[in-house]
């Protein structure tokens, strides 16, 4: 069942649409230090390889600023640059020419420059996103919500109604609004709460979420009830750790809801003490080995009994089914090879490979495997393979 989305208006980042039901973009953060030119862009390069549809950059300097000039040059993705406390950062990324900045107008040093600002931005149409964050809060709010006087949520909302004010009273409507928190409550109820109270799109993502294991689970825990409640128009995973990795997490949180081509979907078995061959290994090596997949829509089941193996293996695309030393491989309920365990992953990998050469033909199951499914022996109760 497809998810109803927010109405929101839309707006464009260089050629990515953001709201309006546009596609859900996936954004990430370069992690190099941005007066590294060089660096950043085969960073920039990695991301577009990964899938990356927007990438941010910091800014936290007059020299960072002015690498923006050679940064736009050659950047393969839409560019954000990440703007805080001096108004000057921004003015000077602009002239750059980068397709859309980040402000927390509450952090600016100086108020009176925001209407510069906003100008420069309407000349190019470059979209502003407000980001306001649980920590980063202006001080008349933070100090309600240490007293105890205004829920956390409400001083979010508060300063984001301030400062989207503050830039459509100037003329301007180009806004996206970020509202994050680094806990998964509070994160969710500060967007469920402002949805109904603004038309801009919402940029979801949770601060400071952690490592990629835990990270990734808090992540996919907000983004994931956003997603599902349709408030979603661009995201962003938060990990400390390697920026692919946020692209891969937020890719798969937008398969998983159906907004994104899934690409590969890795089925395996959790493992029990049924299993007789070494299949965490080898599911670890699939996934892996998928990454250079990302267009092929597959599934790809990787079993390691008699319960559940035959079965999946017959309804994937692709699978492997094992069990004592051995393994199945199967395409659309076939079995068209027979192995040994330690040969399982890279000749799976040759007949996707030669499907993948061969045009990638359109198969159905056969009728019959269905009850071949039900009516399955064991792995150790078949011929060997």
């Amino acid at each position: 069942m497809a998810i109803t989305r927010r109405k929101t208006r839309q707006l464009l980042l260089k050629n990515i649409p953001i709201g309006g039901g546009a596609p859900i973009s996936v954004q990430t953060m370069t992690k190099t230090d941005t007066r590294n030119v060089d660096a950043t862009l085969a960073q920039l390069h990695e991301l577009k390889e990964a899938g990356v549809d927007i990438a941010r950059l910091a800014c936290p300097d007059l020299k960072a600023a002015e690498a923006f000039d050679a940064i736009m040059k050659s950047a393969p993705v839409p560019i954000i640059a990440d703007i805080h406390f001096d108004y000057r950062l921004a003015l000077r990324v602009l002239d750059a020419g980068v397709d859309g900045i980040r402000l927390n107008p509450g952090n600016l040093a100086r108020k009176d420059f925001l209407p510069e600002i906003v100008a420069r931005c309407r000349e190019r149409r470059v979209p502003i996103r407000i980001g306001v964050n649980n920590g980063s809060l202006r001080q008349d709010l933070r100090r309600r919500v240490f007293a105890g006087t205004m829920p956390v949520e409400e001083a979010m909302i508060e300063s984001a109604l301030d400062d989207i004010r503050a830039i459509e009273d100037l003329g301007y409507d180009q806004i996206k609004l970020s509202l994050k928190a680094s806990d998964v409550i509070t994160t969710v109820r500060v967007y469920r709460m402002m949805a109904d109270r603004t038309d801009v799109p919402f940029h979801v993502g949770l601060t400071e979420a952690g490592t990629v294991r835990s990270g990734t689970i808090k992540s996919a825990m907000a983004i994931g009830a956003l997603l599902m409640d349709g408030l979603c128009d661009t995201i962003r995973v938060s990990l400390t750790g390697n920026s692919k990795e946020e692209v891969f997490v937020g890719q798969r949180l937008l398969a998983n809801v159906g907004e994104r081509n899934a690409g590969p979907n890795l089925v395996s078995c959790p493992s029990c003490g049924r299993v007789e061959i070494g299949l965490e290994r080898a599911a670890h090596a699939v996934e892996e080995r998928l990454r250079n997949y990302p267009q092929e829509n597959i599934s790809v089941s990787v079993m390691g009994c008699a319960v559940n193996g035959p079965g999946e293996g017959q309804i994937s695309d692709f699978g492997i089914a094992g069990g004592r030393g051995k393994g199945a491989i199967y395409r659309l309920g076939k079995v068209v090879r027979g192995c040994k365990e330690e040969e399982m992953v890279d000749v799976l990998f040759e007949e996707i490979d030669k499907w993948i050469a061969a045009g990638r033909p359109k198969e159905e199951i056969d009728p019959s495997v269905m009850e071949a499914v039900l009516n399955a022996k064991p792995m150790n109760e078949t011929a060997d393979v």
